[in-house]
């Protein structure tokens, strides 16, 4: 069982690492809620092993699976070997969004630890997107059970994966959109939150955007919007188009960046990547989603907050969702010279994207 520490992992000497440093392992969760995923969510689960199989590629996987799919999950994952062993546990979980349900992991160099957000599903009950999500806010302990790993619990203070990004160097990216929202941490000042993001994140400087994707119904996740390439370089999501309501959100991120140096000093290298489409859902996607009346109902013709910035980084692997768009290439190119010494793998991206995210968005890396 994992120890739970009282202390802050700054005041323990550790630090999250940046998502390039090696890794011991990623973590998933394997789709099945029904009001989430069309079509019983086998479309989901399809898609899910596709990413899982790109990433064991590179390296070791551990899906969670609950005990009606635990079978299913194994079957599938087994059905041709992969070059790093993909591991199943059954764990009960409300949905399949791992980096924001799972641990964040911290290292001091030698041990690596867990730091376990509260967690309430994207602003529980003032616009979160389903209720109960009690399991949910479960998972990052029992991942750190399964693992050993000592934990820290934030008990209160609310925070998803999905909404940071740090070069391992003292910089975080966030988004006011999310982590200011008053469905997150309403009774906390913005310098009462950086003091946390500094406690146990060991932050010196945090990058504050104002928005991320435009309809991104996490409240503008950052990991959708932009990224580090590595220190003091970032990638943005970007559109020319002046028309489109994303492009107002890419121009205020550049202005900001363009005006920002790091917690070393540096002055921002920045490369745009394209957005694709504008996505729309089909009413036929979302015709066979389940109406339960416990998750937000997905509506037809909804723009979807595709972006490639949502691609995951794994040990010498960038697996990237595509959309079946022209900006598909474009962003390979883009990507295949800032990232020269990673392999890019494509996955088919849109019934994720479906789902409400992407590839990074169902991924947790725990350090080596």
């Amino acid at each position: 069982m994992a120890v739970t520490l009282t202390s802050t992992p700054r005041a323990d000497g550790f630090y999250m690492p940046a998502e390039w440093a090696t890794h011991k392992q990623t973590w998933l969760v394997w789709p099945e809620r029904t009001d989430n995923w069309r079509l019983g969510a086998k479309p989901a689960q399809q898609a899910f092993t596709a990413v899982i199989r790109a990433i064991a590629r590179f390296e070791p996987v551990t899906v969670l699976a609950s005990a009606r799919q635990f079978a299913n999950a194994q079957a599938q994952l087994s059905l041709e070997a992969t070059k790093h062993p993909i591991r199943v546990i059954e764990v009960s979980t409300n949905d399949s969004w791992c980096r924001d349900t799972g641990p964040t992991f911290v290292t001091n160099g030698t041990e690596v630890r867990g730091v376990d957000w509260t967690f309430n599903a994207w602003g529980g009950l003032n616009g979160g997107l389903y209720f109960p999500w009690d399991l949910d806010d479960q998972v990052a302990q029992k991942v750190l059970n399964v693992e050993g790993i000592a934990r820290y619990r934030t008990e209160g203070f609310v925070l998803e994966g999905g909404a940071i990004h740090t070069d391992g160097e003292g910089t975080l990216l966030t988004t006011a959109e999310c982590l200011l929202n008053a469905n997150r941490n309403p009774d906390l000042t913005k310098t009462q939150i950086e003091q946390q993001l500094s406690d146990y994140l060991a932050i010196d400087k945090v990058i504050w955007l104002e928005d991320g994707i435009f309809n991104d119904e996490t409240d503008g996740h950052v990991d959708n919007m932009c990224c580090f390439v590595r220190p003091g370089e970032v990638l943005l999501a970007w559109t020319d188009d002046k028309s489109d309501p994303q492009y107002a959100r890419s121009k205020a991120a550049l202005e900001v960046l363009e005006n920002s140096t790091d917690a070393k000093g540096r002055k921002f290298i920045i490369h745009k990547l394209p957005v694709p489409g504008p996505l729309l859902a089909k009413a036929e996607e979302y015709a066979s989603v389940d109406l339960t009346g416990a998750a937000t109902p997905r509506e037809a013709e909804a723009r979807l907050a595709g972006s490639y910035i949502n691609f995951y980084l794994c040990n010498g692997g960038l697996v990237l969702p595509t959309f079946d768009d022209p900006m598909d290439a474009v962003a390979v190119d883009i990507l295949a010279k800032v990232f020269p010494q990673h392999q890019i793998v494509t996955v088919p991206g849109r019934e994720i994207l479906l789902g409400g995210g992407n590839v990074h968005c169902i991924t947790q890396q725990q350090p080596a």
